[in-house]
C-alpha cells in the first residue's frame, strides 16, 4: 500500500512538473501573442470560465474518486448513473449563458470585448465535465499515469493550436483571439477524454443493467458533490465577482479602466501564475492521498491517515519554503527570465510569503473530503470569501490600487489554511 502510494505520488509529481512547465510555456507564448490588453481580457473573463468550470462538474469528479476508491460499488453503473446528470446540469447551463452573456459582460465585468469569449465558455464546458469524469475513475482506483498522459497531450495540444491560430485571429483583433484561445480548450479536452478511455480495461463488458441509472449511486454522488461543489462555488462566485468589485470601486475613485485591465492582467497573468509553482507538487501529493485517506479512513485507522496527512504537509513546505525564498529575494529575476517583464515585483515580494500556507491547504482540503468532510470545507470556503469580498471593498476604497487586492487575498490565504488545519485535526481525534 505504501508503495503504491510513493508511486502514485512520484508519477502525479513527475507528470504534474512537466504539465506545470507546459502551462507556464503556455503562458508565456499566450502573453507574448496577445500582449498585456489581450492577457488582462483573458485574466478578465477567467473568473467567469473557473465558476462555470465548477457549476459543471458539481463535485462529481470527487464523489466517483472516493466511492471507487472504497471499491464497494458498480463501477459501470456508478459511470452511467452520473453521466446523465453531468449531460442536464451543462445544458442548462448553457442555456444560461447564451442568454446572460450580454448582461455579464457588459454590465458586470464593463467590458464589451468579452462577450464572445464568454459565449465561447458554454461550449467548453460539456467537454470538461466529461474528461473530469473520466479522469476521476482512475483517481480513484490510483491509476494516475492515464490522467498524465491525457494532461500532457490537452496542453500540447493548446499550445500548438495557440500558435497556429492566435497570429490569424489577431488580425481581426483582440477579443476574437481570445475567443478562440477558449474555444480551442474543446479539441484539447476531446482528444483527452479519448485517451483516458483508451486506458480502460479492455475485456470490460457493458450489460443491460449497468445502463439502468441507479437511485442510490446518484444520491451518495450528489451528497459528497453537493457539499463539495458549493463550497468551489462560494469560492469561484467569490472569483467571479472579484474583478467587479474592484474595477466598480476604482473606476468610482478614478482609475481608469485601461488601468484597471493592465494591473489586473499583471497579478493574475504574471505573479500569481508564478508564485503559486509549487502548487503542482502539492496538488499531486493531494491527488495520490484522496483515494488511500478514503479507503483508511473508513477501516477507522485514524493513526496511518494522520500520518500519511503529515507526510503531504512536511514535502509541501520542504518544497514551499526554498521556493518562496528565492521569489522573495529574486522577484526581478524569475519575471524577467519568464515573461520577459519586471512589472509585478512589488506584489510578488507580498504574496510569496502569504502563499506559502496555500501549499499546505490542498492536501488539507482533500483529505477533508476523502474523510467524508465535505460540509466542513463549504463551511470554510464561505468564511473564506467572505473574508476576502469584504476586505476587497473595504481596502480597494483606501485608494491603494491593486494593493486592496493584495491584501484580501492574504486575508483569505490565512484564515482557511488555518481552519482546514483545526477541522483536520477534529476528524482525527481519537
Amino acid at each position: 500500500m505504501k508503495e503504491k502510494f510513493v508511486k502514485s505520488t512520484i508519477i502525479l509529481l513527475i507528470g504534474g512538473f512537466i504539465t506545470k512547465i507546459l502551462g507556464m510555456f503556455i503562458k508565456i507564448v499566450m502573453s507574448r501573442l496577445i500582449g498585456t490588453t489581450g492577457l488582462g481580457l483573458y485574466m478578465l473573463i477567467l473568473p467567469t470560465f473557473s465558476l462555470f468550470i465548477g457549476l459543471s462538474q458539481f463535485g462529481l469528479p470527487v464523489a466517483i474518486s472516493k466511492l471507487v476508491s472504497e471499491d464497494t460499488k458498480n463501477n459501470k453503473k456508478l459511470f452511467f448513473s452520473i453521466l446523465p446528470v453531468s449531460i442536464t446540469i451543462n445544458l442548462l447551463l448553457i442555456v444560461a449563458i447564451f442568454l446572460f452573456a450580454p448582461f455579464l459582460a457588459i454590465n458586470l465585468l464593463h467590458n464589451k470585448d468579452s462577450y464572445l469569449s464568454i459565449l465561447a465558455i458554454a461550449l467548453v464546458l460539456p467537454f470538461t465535465s466529461i474528461s473530469s469524469i473520466c479522469r476521476s475513475y482512475f483517481f480513484g482506483k490510483e491509476k494516475m499515469f492515464p490522467h498524465i498522459l491525457s494532461n500532457i497531450l490537452e496542453d500540447v495540444v493548446r499550445l500548438g493550436l495557440m500558435v497556429i491560430g492566435v497570429p490569424f485571429f489577431l488580425k481581426y483583433g483582440v477579443k476574437y483571439a481570445v475567443c478562440y484561445i477558449v474555444l480551442s480548450n474543446i479539441i484539447s479536452e476531446f482528444l483527452s477524454i479519448i485517451v483516458l478511455l483508451l486506458f480502460l480495461p479492455k475485456n470490460i463488458k457493458i450489460n443491460k443493467q449497468d445502463l439502468k441509472l441507479s437511485r442510490q449511486y446518484i444520491k451518495e454522488s450528489l451528497s459528497i458533490g453537493i457539499p463539495n461543489t458549493t463550497g468551489r462555488l462560494i469560492g469561484s462566485i467569490g472569483y467571479f465577482f472579484e474583478p467587479i468589485i474592484l474595477s466598480s470601486i476604482l473606476i468610482k475613485l478614478g482609475y481608469s479602466n485601461n488601468f484597471i485591465t493592465k494591473e489586473y492582467g499583471i497579478l493574475s497573468g504574471y505573479v500569481m501564475p508564478l508564485v503559486l509553482l509549487p502548487s503542482f507538487f502539492t496538488l499531486a501529493i493531494s491527488q495520490a492521498l484522496l483515494p488511500i485517506v478514503s479507503r483508511e479512513y473508513v477501516r477507522n485507522k485514524k493513526s496511518y491517515v494522520k500520518n500519511k496527512i503529515r507526510q503531504a504537509i512536511f514535502v509541501s513546505l520542504l518544497i514551499g519554503i526554498p521556493v518562496t525564498i528565492l521569489f522573495v529575494c529574486m522577484p526581478e529575476f524569475f519575471l524577467n527570465i519568464i515573461y520577459h517583464t519586471s512589472l509585478g515585483v512589488n506584489y510578488m515580494k507580498v504574496l510569496a510569503p502569504i502563499c506559502l500556507f496555500q501549499y499546505i491547504q490542498s492536501p488539507l482540503s482533500f483529505s477533508l473530503d476523502a474523510m467524508g468532510k465535505s460540509k466542513s470545507n463549504f463551511y470554510i470556503s464561505t468564511l473564506g470569501v467572505i473574508v476576502r469580498v469584504i476586505s476587497l471593498c473595504i481596502f480597494s476604497f483606501l485608494n491603494i490600487g491593486l494593493w486592496g487586492l493584495i491584501i484580501s487575498i492574504c486575508l483569505n490565504v490565512l484564515v482557511v489554511t488555518f481552519l482546514d488545519l483545526k477541522q483536520v485535526n477534529k476528524a482525527l481525534e481519537n
